[in-house]
């Protein structure tokens, strides 16, 4: 796999020929129709401003305005969706969701227990054949990095590195961006941990990470807080361990209040994939597949770009010049991605097993 998505990343600095036209792949008329009829999606775990994901839904809604969008708690973590399909499986009223968008481990897992339904979008053969099941159970929807974003009016030297966070000038400010125990992004912030380390990545890396979070939370630096755009503005958690993509576009939507800076470590530079997937007991399966043809289109993938997340289709759309120069323009540095090292399917769902098991007892903080 690391090979293959080195690839991705090294094509973001492609010089491009962007154009203005859009080759879609449209759903099918009977999709469509079927959807409208429906009337209504359940999504789950899907804030605005990850991934860019607030235009993606009103790009939706513009779409298709006869498909009301119920929207489920929206800072839930990956394995808070897989049980809202597990404790809905003989409802189909509105807490039971459509669709899911989760870390990479959850995806063979799920299918594994029988709770997703396959479905291959128009636009399949573009998505890499390494991040997607080949029935269609699941696929590969973006990818980003590990990174660390400070409240520049607290923090006045940003920390550069992994080992930087265990200095006693960060007591009380640093946090997950998750539960390590529910959140692919905490869970995944272990690994990134445990490779600065210099630990084999998989359970290894896992173990040493879970050892580090517990050096810091024993030096009182580590804040049992969900970090978030919020906490991260009010001083609460002044520096959040998050996906590049989330810190850039928290930064965003701050706007210079506070200032804030987003550092990629120059250890430990991990590169996570998440994947789409539709829920075998969805209420509404059309309307669910209509969702993932909008997300796969050429406008869905390009909203998540502008939400500074890298699409699953990002080597052909810039391959065939349907990525605006902007848009490229607009990621962090090449430089930062050159180190990024992408977990096989099996390191990941070791270093799951690894931290989500033992996450209390070796840490022991409660965040929430």
């Amino acid at each position: 796999m690391i090979s293959h998505t080195k690839r991705l990343l090294s094509l973001s600095t492609a010089l491009v020929v962007a154009t203005t036209s859009f080759a879609f792949a449209e759903p099918s008329a009977e999709l469509i129709e079927a959807a409208k009829k429906e009337g209504m999606l359940t999504t789950v775990a899907l804030p605005h401003d990850w991934c860019g994901y607030g235009d993606v839904f009103a790009s939706f809604k513009a779409k298709y305005p006869e498909i009301q969008i119920n929207e489920l708690n929206p800072d839930a973590g990956s394995a808070d969706e897989i049980e809202a399909i597990k404790a809905n499986k003989d409802n189909k009223g509105p807490q039971s969701p459509d669709v899911i968008d989760v870390g990479l481990s959850f995806g063979p897992s799920a299918k594994a227990e029988g709770l997703l339904q396959p479905y291959k979008v128009s636009t399949w053969d573009e998505i890499p054949d390494t991040i997607k099941d080949p029935e269609g159970y699941w696929y590969g929807d973006y990818y980003g990095v590990m990174s660390f974003i400070v409240n520049k009016d607290i923090v006045a030297n940003s920390p550069k590195d992994w080992a930087d966070l265990l200095k006693p000038e960060y007591a009380g400010q640093v946090a997950l961006a998750g539960d390590p125990r529910a959140s692919n992004q905490a869970i995944l912030g272990v690994l990134a941990a445990g490779l600065a380390k210099d630990a084999k990545s998989g359970k290894e890396a896992g173990e040493a990470g879970l050892a580090y979070f517990a050096e810091m939370n024993k030096a009182g630096n580590f804040v049992p807080v969900i970090g978030k755009s919020g906490t991260l503005a009010q001083g609460s958690t002044p520096i959040v361990i998050a996906w590049d993509y989330n810190a850039l576009g928290w930064a965003k939507t701050l706007n210079g209040n506070p200032p804030t800076e987003v550092v990629v470590p120059e250890k430990g530079v991990l590169a996570g994939v998440y994947v789409q997937a539709i829920s075998a007991y969805a209420p509404h399966p059309n309307a669910a597949k209509l969702w993932m043809e909008h997300l796969y289109s050429d406008e869905g993938q390009l909203a998540w770009l502008k939400g500074y997340c890298h699409p699953a289709r990002f080597n052909a759309m810039v391959k065939a010049g349907k990525v605006p120069q902007d848009l490229l323009d607009a990621l962090p540095p090449a430089a930062s991605y050159e180190k990024a090292y992408f977990p096989t399917l099996e390191e990941v769902d070791a270093n799951n097993a690894a931290v989500t098991s033992a996450w209390d007892s070796v840490v022991g903080a409660n965040v929430q």
